[in-house]
């Protein structure tokens, strides 16, 4: 889960509490360095609402129930879920989180999106310390993203 800077000191009450009446939109792989910026190389794949309360205690290992106005929506083009970001109720981003069938934060039934087939949402996991994000422009003008969990995990973005 990487957050935005005005969440980056939230606690885990205060990031529920936000999601309540926002939206999950799902999209195709291409997750920007951090959620404080623009969606550019994806396509939208789902947009799910949040109802309020929008999440409830869930599965183990820290999951939670997520919460929304219908329980599954059609997908609005074909492709393979990468990522989710979260909003709040007046469109402010929380948060983008990782999404997958059998893993990622953000955990789908399915294992990707056809347009005009469902898409649901199984369980939403917030994991506190959210992913820090580090960026150090060099000489030829990339752009390298790195994980202070994981000092080999580089993203590099033309600059």
């Amino acid at each position: 889960m990487r957050l935005t800077e005005a969440f980056s000191a939230a606690t885990f009450d205060e990031i529920k509490a936000a999601l309540d009446g926002g939206k999950l939109e799902i999209y195709s792989t291409g997750r920007p360095p951090s959620a404080d910026h623009a969606v550019t190389r994806s396509a939208l794949l789902a947009s799910l609402t949040f109802a309020a309360p929008a999440l409830a205690e869930g599965e183990a290992d820290d999951r939670l129930t997520p919460l929304f106005a219908e329980e599954s929506v059609k997908a609005a083009s074909t492709g393979t879920p990468g990522f989710a970001r979260a909003y709040k109720a007046d469109g402010a981003v929380v948060a983008d989180f990782s999404v997958g069938p059998a893993g990622g934060e953000v955990k789908l039934a399915e294992v990707s999106a056809t347009a005009d087939y469902p898409v649901r949402v199984v369980s939403i996991k917030i994991a506190l310390p959210a992913e820090t994000v580090e960026w150090a422009k060099t000489e030829a003008g990339h752009v390298y993203v790195t994980n202070s969990d994981n000092p080999y995990r580089k993203l590099s973005v033309r600059g």
